[in-house]
């Protein structure tokens, strides 16, 4: 049977890689649905080769400018906004929704797509921050099946495999340490958007780029590890690992550890949640040992990356911090990208987010949204209070 997939998020990184899988095995997947924010030259593109029944984008103008772009006879409808998404999201004839949108844009077609019994590849690991007990129950609820896509979650996925649940000791959560990992402190200062976007293994979006450089990439993974694999976030050890090549550890309670490697590609972890358990042959290599000669292991630095502490603060409050977390992240990101604040600055307002933040102890999906929509106003007035002083 072809596993039919709508792909939400289909221009970005993770996307297109999942649209190069669909490409190798047309015999194994169908795209019936793709969706992107505003790339509609790429998406049109899209549509021309895998012929969806329905595409969304982020607004009206967005809607309008690929109809533009597509033969006045194609027979792809159109919508957008978050009830387009979450439509889309919910299509009758996808059997699997990849969830690649950024961000906290993520949750709510997640949600409708668990509620239409959609198994999820996740690779929006804003979806699990934000709500993640709501999301898991949810799914337990409808008997879906969340599949990781994340490279570490998916290694852990697969690292779990050799042996019991009630077995397992620890999590060995491995990170890059990203562009800035030997980079001085007093060099931090004078990063420039450029400067992080420029990491040394990995080819994502700007948004994860640069929560890697912070390591706010990796304090995420924590809190989306914790619940899909419903561990404790102390259960949990960051391993800053420089090649990429081990993805991720579990360790035993035998002292036995089970490592996943692989070459730094995406295409591996979203080939395996579209086809799990089986494995398909999508031309990836196998590591060369003989040339990487040594694998590197290290500690991360708590005081240079303080994001990484942040997360670990917010999942074991958990309430609504975690998603005041994102929401003050994504916010100062992007701030940062229009060079409106400095990278020191990041883990600054989110802190003072955090610190600000009243506490729900047990949110129901108004609470989350009002969380992450209060957490975006706290770091934009922070934002323009700043850029006030300076005039």
């Amino acid at each position: 049977m072809i596993k039919r997939l709508a792909i939400l998020g289909s221009t970005g990184s993770i996307g297109r890689n999942a649209l190069a899988i669909v490409r190798r095995f047309p015999d194994r997947f169908a795209t019936p649905v793709l969706t992107a924010r505003r790339n509609t030259v790429l998406l049109a593109q899209q549509i021309a080769e895998f012929h969806p029944e329905l595409a969304a984008v982020y607004d009206a103008d967005a809607a309008r400018d690929l109809e533009s772009r597509l033969p006045k006879r194609s027979r792809v409808e159109i919508v957008y906004g978050e009830a387009g998404y979450c439509r889309a999201a919910a299509h009758a004839e996808a059997h699997t929704v990849l969830t690649a949108v950024v961000g906290a844009a993520g949750l709510k077609p997640t949600l409708a797509a668990i509620d239409a019994g959609k198994d999820i590849a996740l690779a929006n690991k804003e979806t699990l921050v934000m709500a993640g007990d709501m999301v898991m129950a949810r799914a337990a609820a409808k008997g879906v099946r969340i599949l990781p896509v994340d490279s570490e979650h998916s290694a852990i996925f697969q690292c779990l495999a050799a042996g019991r649940r009630e077995d397992v000791d620890r999590i060995f959560l491995t990170a890059s340490g990203g562009p800035f990992r030997t980079t001085p402190r007093e060099r931090f200062d004078r990063i420039k958007p450029a400067d992080a976007l420029k990491h040394p293994n990995w080819s994502m979006g700007d948004k994860i780029t640069i929560d890697s450089a912070t390591m706010m990439n990796k304090g995420l993974e924590v809190i989306e590890a914790v619940h899909l694999f419903e561990t404790l976030p102390d259960a949990i050890t960051v391993v800053v690992h420089p090649e990429s090549i081990v993805h991720s550890m579990v360790g035993f309670r035998d002292g036995s550890v089970i490592a996943q490697m692989g070459v730094p590609d995406m295409k591996g972890a979203i080939a395996y949640a579209f086809s799990w358990p089986e494995r398909l042959p999508i031309g990836l290599a196998c590591p060369d040992f003989f040339a990487l000669g040594r694998l590197a292991f290290e500690a991360p630095d708590h005081d240079r990356f303080p994001c990484l502490d942040l997360a670990f603060r917010a999942c074991r409050a958990g309430g609504v911090l975690p998603a005041v977390l994102n929401g003050a992240n994504e916010a100062a990101v992007a701030a940062f990208l229009n060079d409106k604040i400095r990278f020191t600055d990041i883990p600054a307002l989110i802190a003072q987010a955090m610190e600000a933040a009243s506490c729900v102890s047990d949110p129901d999906l108004s609470d989350i949204l009002s969380a992450d929509e209060w957490a975006r106003s706290f770091l934009q007035d922070r934002i323009d209070e700043r850029a006030e002083s300076v005039l």
